[in-house]
């Protein structure tokens, strides 16, 4: 929370094309957002793709989708990885915390693997802690240890346990047999390893086995998948491919980037004359690769829909207007589309939002959450994933405190953040704040 600073450092605030030299140059709205057009006129299907990043809002996903579907443009894709064997994506459930994060608190025995929800999801573990102090919940961890605010049961970092418990051969399923509410929460990042699909494919037969033997209601959910970015969920409901694996087999002549910068794909991935679009807030790691760049607004700049990663439908406010020629993202997309010939449908913040409405009717019900079930079809459909499980440990990307700071392109924009990653590198007190770190 104390990132805020980063969200006036590095601020892309005016359109840019990058010249013969190579070098940025400023250009006005209308020169940027006819060459963009332009370029997409003059591309077919499978020769443009897109990938999204973890700050996007739903808004600019549907009109970033429609834009490229009018140009018969299929491979749309996030930087997160989630497996799409078995049900994939097709099923809600399959990707959502199903039981709520208030949830937690009414469960007796929580399995955690692959994730370090200390530093990932402080406001669930704070929730955790909260029931572990209170209805004495027994922890119990598969992957690399890592320091919690509360004790619990290390089984190991080797993916194979989970076999082992999902064929009720380990110790401790005696205690999840005996569990009135069981919950299992796996990261994200431990579906995004090359065993992903048979991760999530164990992590289902022990939610699936626990909850027959628990005797919990149909209301009880046991599935549950913690994600690390705000777009991710919002995304896979709109239909994005998670991953992009499929631009790197078939490598395209225009790549749009929005809000793209955690580095899952470089200049050396694409072709030399690969046209490059880079739509997004800061000036991180997706900018410098771009032909062409687009400011957007962020978070706090506009009126948007985020979905965390429970599938509840939030709304952010207007609390600034955003820097300099910056504009909301998908008002950027939806000019580019009128001056391509393949006017959106939109015109205002109702209107793109009734096209959520029609996409996926739960990104428009906010502050509620749809109910997902189809638990046991993903069951039976992720045995079908023929894949083995890795011997690599089970290791949460954010291990370390140092890990923690800066996992975006705001924070990484922060000085706040960096005096707190360099009072932890050193091993020393942050002198000027010390009530930040």
């Amino acid at each position: 929370r104390f990132a805020y600073d980063g969200l006036k450092r590095q601020r892309l605030t005016q359109p840019m094309i990058k010249n013969e030299k190579g070098v940025f140059v400023y250009a006005s709205w209308e020169d940027v957002l006819a060459r963009v057009a332009g370029v997409l006129q003059a591309v077919k299907g499978k020769e443009i793709a897109a990938i999204v990043g973890g700050l996007v809002d739903a808004e600019a996903l549907i009109a970033l989708k429609d834009l490229l579907n009018r140009v018969n443009c299929d491979t749309l894709c996030t930087e997160e990885i989630f497996p799409t064997a078995g049900a994939g994506t097709d099923l809600r459930s399959n990707y959502l915390l199903n039981t709520k994060i208030a949830g937690v608190e009414e469960a007796d025995v929580l399995l955690l693997v692959g994730t370090n929800p200390r530093f990932e999801a402080p406001l669930f573990n704070a929730r955790i802690r909260k029931s572990w102090l209170h209805n004495d919940l027994k922890v119990a961890l598969v992957g690399s240890p890592v320091n919690l605010t509360y004790t619990y049961e290390h089984l190991g970092e080797s993916p194979q346990i989970l076999q082992d418990i999902a064929s009720g051969k380990h110790a401790f399923c005696k205690v999840l047999d005996h569990a009135k509410k069981p919950m299992v929460v796996v990261g994200s990042a431990a579906l995004q390893r090359g065993d992903g699909a048979a991760i999530h494919a164990a992590v289902s037969t022990i939610a699936q086995n626990t909850r027959a033997k628990s005797g919990a209601g149909a209301e009880w959910k046991v599935m549950n998948i913690l994600h690390r970015v705000a777009s991710q969920v919002a995304a896979l409901d709109l239909g994005f491919t998670p991953g992009v694996e499929a631009i790197r087999k078939s490598p395209p002549k225009v790549l749009y980037l929005l809000g793209a910068d955690s580095g899952c794909i470089t200049r050396q991935d694409l072709p030399k004359n690969c046209f490059i679009i880079y739509q997004g807030h800061h000036g991180d790691v997706g900018a410098p690769m771009a032909d062409i760049i687009l400011p957007g607004a962020a978070y706090t700049e506009k009126a948007a829909t985020y979905v965390n990663t429970e599938g509840r439908a939030q709304q952010t406010r207007v609390a600034v207007t955003p820097p300099g020629m910056a504009r909301e993202d998908w008002k950027i997309i939806r000019a580019i589309s009128e001056l391509a010939g393949l006017t959106l449908p939109y015109e205002n913040l109702d209107q793109i939002r009734k096209r959520l409405e029609e996409v996926s009717p739960n990104l428009v019900r906010y502050d509620d959450v749809e109910e997902a079930n189809y638990f046991i079809q993903a069951n039976e459909l992720a045995k079908l994933a023929k894949q083995q499980l890795l011997a690599d440990p089970l290791v949460p990307p954010q291990l370390t405190i140092k890990d923690f700071y800066m996992t975006d392109s705001i924070s990484r924009a922060s000085q706040t953040m960096a005096k707190c990653v360099k009072a932890v590198v050193e091993g020393a007190h942050a002198v000027e704040e010390p009530s930040i770190c």
